[in-house]
């Protein structure tokens, strides 16, 4: 009897100590992903905050819509004016002068 209860006692604790192995090379292995997932979040830049709420909104429309129309500007330009230089020029005029469209359009910055 024993005997018997000997090697029951002996089997729990063999099948505890698997058990605890187990654990620990799970735990062991959340832990090194967390590590990996931690350092890799680390380098990488924060995300962008986008401000909530109406006016934040609105101005990323308007925002949005000018660069559309700087852009719409260059597509035009480009099949009229066979020049690189001349198209680079273009560009060039086009962003000297956006901020004082922006001014003349939606009011100061």
């Amino acid at each position: 009897m024993a005997k018997e209860r000997a090697r029951k006692r002996a089997e729990r604790e063999a099948a505890a100590a698997r058990e605890r192995e187990v654990r620990a090379r799970r735990r062991a292995r959340k832990e090194r992903v967390e590590r990996v997932r931690t350092s890799v979040a680390s380098a990488l830049p924060d995300r962008p905050k986008v401000a909530p709420g109406l006016l934040a909104r609105r101005r990323r429309r308007r925002l949005f819509a000018f660069a559309l129309g700087i852009i719409a500007i260059q597509v035009l330009v480009w099949p009229f004016v066979p020049s690189w230089t001349g198209r680079l020029v273009v560009l060039v005029l086009t962003l000297l002068a956006a901020p004082v469209v922006w001014v003349l359009s939606f009011g100061r910055v």
